[in-house]
């Protein structure tokens, strides 16, 4: 079973910038896709970034295009959200996600396993 630990949420001014990391254990982390999500009180989950198991290829949602930056370590079992520019539409739980589905998966139900979620909260 595969667990995923999300950390580094917290409050921040709009304009400033949060890394949050999700550590991952119990599977082989370089065999998952990898992806972030958010919700917020009485909304849906969003998708936000996803990247391949290798790191080659990222897709982003246009909400965070060009604003935020997935990335990964498979030595550390670790995948990062480093989010730039934040805005105070941003406020809401990150969750990271693995994938074993080949290629860019952007629907939350194409991803097996999840975090437990981390508060991203941006102030005006």
């Amino acid at each position: 079973q595969v667990q995923l630990v999300e950390s580094g949420g917290g409050l921040v001014q709009a304009g400033n910038s949060l890394r949050l990391s999700c550590a991952a254990s119990g599977g082989t982390f370089s065999r998952y896709a990898m992806g972030w999500f958010r919700q917020s009180p009485g909304k849906e989950r969003e998708f936000v970034a996803t990247i391949t198991w290798n790191g080659g290829s990222t897709y982003y949602a246009d909400s965070v295009k060009g604003r935020f930056t997935i990335s990964r370590e498979n030595a550390k079992n670790t995948v990062y959200l480093q989010m730039d520019s934040l805005w105070p539409e941003d406020t809401s739980v990150y969750y990271c996600a693995a994938s074993d589905r080949l290629g860019i998966s952007v629907r939350p139900y194409l991803y097996t396993y999840w975090g437990q979620g981390t508060q991203v909260t941006v102030s005006s």
